[in-house]
């Protein structure tokens, strides 16, 4: 048999050119790895296949830690958003998020602009069919048209493209998204190196052209002035910014799709695939939520120079006359023209408690997944594990320890041990209640907790890096002063704190003594006491929270420190779980499934009971001393 040459040899190849993949290639690339991005077409890399939008609840946390890692979507979003809004404002700082809209055509323009302007960087079109393996090692790929491509590591970010289904009606095609091909050949390979394979779907809703909305009849829904950025390195947002607008559904809405239920793909049984709990179709909606009079409906543009408007909270897979019908029912929509309908898209995913933290596949050695294919829905959530799948893929090339976030370092740590750990049968997505520590992981923090992190890697610039010195130092100064000065309890300043309706005002009283109390805030302390304030924002809101928030901060770093124990705990991979006696059947066959790392993961594996990690503790104690 005759083996034919590698056409080309990569030391990573990142297979999709979706939020995933990009953060991916470019992590691999700026580290210096030789990278080749392959893609179906180039110009649809960085698409924007659903809504528009970056960040929103956790996920805007999510974004911030990319970018203080050294990744790209915070600052891609920066330069395309036309709406930025701080969501959760009456809240406490931890669950504050910041999401934005961006224009579609131009998020996608920069991005493919970083990546080709990245040194080491190469785009290859094509599809996978084939991975290659020497002694259960990954070797490189085979395309579709039967080049051989070598790579020491190749990271799968195939999102909705593999064995994609897309359904209107009782209609259906193969697709990985409105006018794009799937992907038919390479879960057939998975499947043969022994990957368990699972059926998910998504869906979006029907596009509406501008000009025949009733904006009039809309209620508007305007960003912040001035817009706060995502990234950390962003002085300013260069696009103009515009207005959103709301709607709702109403009783007769809800009656046509109720009328209409046996033409839904849905409910007749045609898709198979399990869709996302927390971004349900309208007429999953309107069966679930039957007591409901009403959905709500944000009307969003796609952009700047474009036509094509988003409504989002109608994403559907009814028939196009009956998409055409109800729209006709809702305020300001009874004109409007569907420009595109909506549609389902139904996909292959691998479970992935068959990756290792670092995102590495547990069955074949320097195969990486990220996105979608491993069962999550959003771009955040993608690109938060393309960007560790680029940073640990370079690292084992390297042979140097891999970089894994825990539970307590950020919410990328969160997210990637909920997906190995939890066996989740619906698109995984992020919440600010999936975090323990989420006091600590504030989105407003995250440059403090991971630039060092993206520094270390090569990610973070050294001049970057310097800025960021420089901000550290400035918070620690500020935070020092505001402990140790005391105001002079001058006649002036008993009235203005009279005014304040402040008492019991003593001599040993700090400035941030006076920061803790709920009524001051960091503007008004200085004002009371008379002296001069911090020239930086990010500084002033950092000694804000850190001292209003200290006790409680306190509290959940010594919830860390008892964590951090469990976690230290290391469980072999080879350990002989039937060893241990006193195991239930179900507890065996969950911890043999998952395989944990650690006596902390195990110990968040569902069905795995305290009584049965004592067992597993006292196990590993036995086994450790004899083998010394």
């Amino acid at each position: 048999m005759i083996i034919r040459a590698h056409d080309d040899r990569f030391d990573v190849i990142v297979v999709g050119g979706g939020h995933a993949g990009c953060e991916a290639a470019l992590a691999a690339a700026r580290m210096g790895a030789r990278t080749a991005l392959l893609t179906m077409e180039e110009d649809k890399i960085a698409q924007m296949s659903c809504n528009p939008a970056i960040g929103g609840i956790a996920k805007g946390h999510l974004v911030k830690e990319i970018d203080a890692l050294g990744g790209e979507m915070g600052r891609n979003t920066d330069k395309t958003g036309i709406q930025f809004r701080m969501l959760n404002t009456r809240n406490g700082p931890a669950v504050r998020s910041l999401r934005a809209q961006c224009d579609k055509k131009q998020y996608r323009l920069a991005m493919q602009a970083t990546l080709r302007a990245q040194p080491g960087f190469t785009i290859c079109r094509g599809t996978v069919d084939r991975i290659e393996t020497v002694g259960g090692r990954v070797s490189g790929v085979v395309t579709g048209a039967g080049a051989r491509l070598a790579a020491e590591a190749v990271i799968l970010t195939t999102g909705t493209f593999l064995k994609g289904l897309i359904h209107v009606g009782l209609n259906h095609f193969p697709a990985g998204r409105a006018g794009e091909d799937a992907a038919e050949h390479l879960s057939d390979c998975m499947r043969d190196f022994g990957f368990a394979v699972g059926r998910l779907k998504t869906g979006t809703p029907p596009r509406l052209d501008r000009d025949t909305i009733d904006f009039s009849l809309l209620a508007p829904q305007p960003g912040d002035d001035p817009p706060t950025p995502f990234s950390f390195r962003t002085e300013r947002i260069p696009m103009p910014q515009v207005c959103c607008h709301l709607t709702y559904t109403n009783a007769e809405t809800h009656r046509i799709i109720q009328d209409n239920l046996d033409r839904s793909p849905m409910f007749t049984g045609v898709i198979e695939g399990t869709g996302p709990r927390y971004c349900p179709s309208i007429e999953d909606k309107v069966v679930r939520f039957a007591d409901k009079s009403r959905h709500q409906i944000f009307i969003e543009p796609e952009g700047l120079d474009t036509n094509e408007f988003y409504p989002n909270g109608i994403s559907t897979s009814l028939p196009v006359d009956v998409q055409a019908a109800f729209l006709k029912t809702i305020p300001g929509l009874e004109s409007a023209r569907m420009l595109r309908p909506g549609y389902a898209v139904e996909y292959d995913y691998f479970p992935p408690r068959q990756l290792h933290p670092t995102m590495e596949t547990k069955l074949v050695e320097g195969l990486f997944h990220a996105g979608q294919i491993n069962g999550t829905s959003g771009y955040e959530e993608a690109a938060a594990q393309g960007l560790m799948a680029g940073i640990n893929a370079v690292l084992k090339i390297r042979g140097e320890a891999p970089c894994v976030l825990d539970r307590s370092d950020a919410y990328i740590g969160v997210l990637i041990d909920d997906l190995i750990t939890k066996d989740a049968r619906e698109p995984y997505r992020m919440f600010t209640s999936r975090a323990e520590y989420r006091l600590l992981l504030r989105q407003d923090n995250a440059d403090l907790r991971l630039t060092d992190t993206g520094h270390r890697l090569g990610l973070i610039p050294e001049g970057l890096y310097r800025r960021f010195c420089e901000k550290r130092d400035a918070i620690s100064r500020e935070r020092e002063r505001f402990r140790k000065t005391r105001p002079r309890l001058t006649p002036e300043f008993l009235a203005r704190a009279e005014a304040l309706g402040l008492e019991s005002l003593g001599a040993a009283i700090t400035l941030e003594g006076l920061l803790r109390r709920p009524e001051l805030d960091y503007e008004a302390v200085i004002g009371l006491a008379a002296v001069n304030g911090h020239p930086d924002a990010d500084v002033r809101e950092q000694v804000e929270i850190q001292a209003k928030y200290e006790g409680y901060i306190h509290r959940q770093s010594h919830d860390v420190d008892n964590f951090k124990r469990l976690e230290s705990r290391r469980i072999p991979p080879d350990f002989d779980y039937t060893s241990v006696k006193g195991f239930s059947r179900e507890v065996l066959e969950k911890l043999q499934s998952v395989r944990p790392h650690s006596l902390g993961q195990a110990s968040r594996i569902e069905g795995v009971t305290p009584a049965a990690i004592s067992l597993l503790q006292v196990a590993l104690e036995r086994s450790r001393r004899s083998a010394a």
